[in-house]
């Protein structure tokens, strides 16, 4: 029997974090970046507001909700969303202001439980099932977390309660901006039911439509597929897909989690060829990829260019520099030159993706020797 929490999302004291059901929260600020300007700039509220370079091959990096009623989204070029919305404000990205208020919000989230994994510095999952204020119920902590936020920092965040990190993180997204949802044990089933494919993790658009050719629209039509078909049409996330149906995730929560790499990838409607238009494609991906390392405030040594032609065939190139990339232009350099070496390509490619992996620490990089300046590649 799954025991149930109450109304304010206590679960009984036997179910402890010793084996039982835990109490998983997934904080998520609305709009982060974008809202920052507005709070440091009351000029902006009200209005539509984008976070990026507005000129150029930008990138929006994140998008206020007055932008977004306009369809202007995160990693959407900037010369689209100004089509989509004329009156649109950017405002280029501080990240350093950024990093300052997330670390702010990671000091409120330890106020209740040393069990915090950031995922960004927007968003993080926190394990409450021991609370260090004996509060007990994840509800009323995730009440108090977005009310301190509000109070301390002048922001709004959306939180998550459930009693794992798959379906905390789908909570927290449900009732944004500003919102609270729960998703109780024996719930969560049910729950992703009803949700299109398309709000699992790792399902994008291409993975959406090929299961809407399966006859796959919801997490109900996913859940009546057995795990035969699932590994037979998806391979290797057909496990992942096989529990998330079932609202199953048996991750914890970790706080010591070691970030392997930090990336983008995108796979296009239209398989794409020419040089112009794959290094176009590729300065986009660069845009998204660093600003989500910033974003972690991550440093790495290799830069990885990842391709899958039209017959699905995955081709890899990787650079390694002897000393951590700290700037986007160093980066940049990288990722063109990995494309430069295969051009032309033999065939079209329906993905490109670019990631930067030997990642250091900042207690690692606090021991590294003062010069940034750039260095050869090995």
């Amino acid at each position: 029997m799954i025991p149930v929490m109450d109304d304010a999302g206590t679960i009984p004291d036997d179910d402890d974090e010793a084996g039982g059901i835990r109490k998983i929260i997934h904080v998520d600020m609305d709009a982060f970046f974008a809202s920052v300007e507005q709070r440091d700039d009351p000029s902006l509220r009200g209005k539509p507001v984008a976070v990026g370079g507005a000129s150029g091959r930008g990138v929006v990096a994140a998008a206020s909700y007055e932008a977004r009623a306009f369809g202007v989204r995160s990693a959407m070029p900037s010369s689209r969303a100004q089509r989509l919305c004329p009156d649109l404000i950017f405002r280029l990205p501080r990240f350093d202001v950024y990093r300052a208020v997330s670390q702010q919000i990671r000091a409120i989230f330890l106020d209740y439980t040393p069990h915090v994994e950031p995922l960004s510095l927007d968003e993080a999952y926190l394990d409450v099932t021991a609370d260090r204020k004996g509060i007990g119920t994840a509800t009323r902590i995730a009440e108090l977390i977005r009310a301190r936020i509000r109070e301390e920092t002048g922001l709004t965040a959306s939180a998550g309660v459930s009693y794992n990190k798959f379906l905390a993180k789908l909570a927290s997204d449900q009732n944004k901006p500003d919102g609270l949802c729960i998703i109780r044990p024996g719930e969560g089933a049910q729950f992703v039911s009803d949700l299109p494919v398309r709000r699992f993790h790792g399902v994008g658009p291409r993975g959406a439509e090929k299961m809407a050719k399966l006859g796959i629209e919801n997490g109900a039509d996913l859940r009546a597929r057995d795990i035969g078909f699932l590994r037979e049409h998806f391979g290797s996330m057909a496990d992942y897909l096989y529990r998330a149906a079932r609202g199953i995730d048996l991750r914890k929560v970790s706080a010591n989690r070691k970030r392997k790499s930090i990336g983008a990838e995108r796979t296009f409607h239209e398989d794409i060829s020419g040089d112009a238009a794959l290094n176009e494609t590729l300065e986009r991906i660069i845009a998204i990829v660093w600003e989500r390392i910033e974003n972690a405030g991550a440093r790495g040594r290799t830069v990885t260019l990842k391709l899958r032609y039209a017959d699905f065939t995955t081709l890899t190139r990787a650079k390694s520099a002897p000393q951590p990339i700290t700037d986007k232009a160093w980066f940049a350099e990288i990722a063109r030159a990995l494309l430069a070496d295969l051009l032309p390509l033999p065939q079209p490619i329906r993905l490109m993706g670019l990631t930067l992996s030997a990642l250091e620490s900042d207690s690692e990089r606090d021991q590294a020797p003062a010069n940034n300046a750039q260095l050869s590649l090995l």
